[in-house]
């Protein structure tokens, strides 16, 4: 998992009191920086005239009123800042996903993606949009559909590994499921109706935030909060999984039960962001990677700076994502191009030395 030498400890921790904060200020500086970012021109003083507005227009909505917005205010409270609140959610929520899941693996080249968690919710999330299901039953759809891909992949590399998931077999289980799912969408977009459902179909496999509403971000907030919170109460337990599972148990913790929670959450949190946003992938592998460089191994630092990370990351993304061409590019696509690079990276890092 890529521990630090005893002599870096000091270094590592002095670095995540540091990185940190430091990063909670950056995602701050990025998120009100991506609010002027668009065809809609918004220098920065008009950005912060408009924020100020912020405070009178939630008393309004309070009172039950409709509050009446000028052009910048429409752009920035009605457009752009839910898109930017969803980005934050989604990539801090993929980042702690796949921090957990290595984890709990025991190896840093695990992730969402690469286990099948994202395709098993992208097509459950697809059959529920094939027959125009309500939100909700969609974010649930969902959540099934990648804990079933999960199980599945954990499931034939036990077999396969004779009760030791060795990271290549595991990687090659997920290969295996990730495909079998994806073909399994390809039937659904060859039945899906190619005027009215089809093209919500690809646009949702390709990942994208420019239709989050309000909506959405509440939809993310409770099922998010949850398993975000949930992982944050199990992060020293989580620590001991990198332990042989003897080791841990005669620490009197149920390894079994950890791990079986683990996954109900890393795939809820996940599954959610995939309903809400599409299949962006590649955040949960690269952006826990490194900030263990960063910041350690221990998950009681490396939980939260992959949260901070992946939402950074994600807002970085889509702002490139809206202002590279003249058409928008699905942020599924540029996360790829930039993820499967760092994945070869790693696989040069680390040949020779998985078990």
């Amino acid at each position: 998992m890529g521990h630090p030498a005893p002599t870096d400890v000091t270094a590592v921790s002095r670095r995540a009191r540091i990185a940190l904060p430091l990063m909670a200020v950056v995602l701050l500086a990025a998120t009100v920086a991506s609010l002027a970012v668009g065809r809609y021109q918004l220098d920065i003083p008009l950005l912060l005239q408009t924020l100020q507005a912020l405070p009178r227009l939630v008393g309004q909505l309070l009172d039950g009123q409709t509050p009446a917005l000028d052009n910048a205010e429409l752009v920035v409270f009605k457009m752009r800042l839910p898109r930017v609140l969803g980005a934050i959610l989604i990539g801090g929520s993929l980042g702690l996903a796949g921090a957990a899941f290595q984890g709990m693996f025991r190896n840093p080249m695990v992730s969402p993606d690469l286990l099948g968690a994202s395709a098993g919710a992208g097509f459950a999330a697809a059959c529920a949009m094939l027959v125009s299901a309500p939100v909700i039953v969609i974010t649930g759809s969902a959540f099934l559909g990648g804990c079933a891909a999960v199980f599945l992949t954990y499931a034939i590399s036990l077999a396969v590994g004779r009760g030791t998931p060795g990271i290549t077999v595991l990687v090659l289980s997920g290969v295996v499921i990730g495909a079998l799912f994806q073909a399994c969408v390809s039937i659904t977009k060859y039945v899906a109706d190619p005027y009215s459902q089809l093209p919500g179909i690809t646009f949702f496999l390709m990942g994208g935030l420019s239709s989050i509403t309000w909506r959405d971000i509440l939809t993310l907030l409770v099922p998010l909060a949850v398993g975000a919170f949930v992982l944050f109460l199990l992060r020293w337990r989580i620590n001991l999984l990198a332990l042989k599972d003897e080791e841990a148990q005669s620490l009197g913790m149920d390894t079994n039960r950890v791990r079986l929670v683990v996954i109900l959450c890393a795939t809820l949190i996940t599954a959610v962001s995939v309903a809400v946003g599409g299949m962006i992938g590649w955040v949960g592998l690269v952006i826990p990677h490194f900030m263990r460089m960063l910041v350690g191994p221990d998950h009681r630092r490396l939980l939260p700076a992959s949260l901070f990370g992946g939402a950074l990351y994600l807002v970085v993304m889509d702002d490139l994502a809206r202002a590279l061409f003249a058409m928008e590019i699905p942020i599924g696509i540029l996360t790829a191009l930039v993820g499967a690079p760092v994945f070869l990276l790693l696989l040069l890092r680390y040949r020779g030395g998985w078990s």
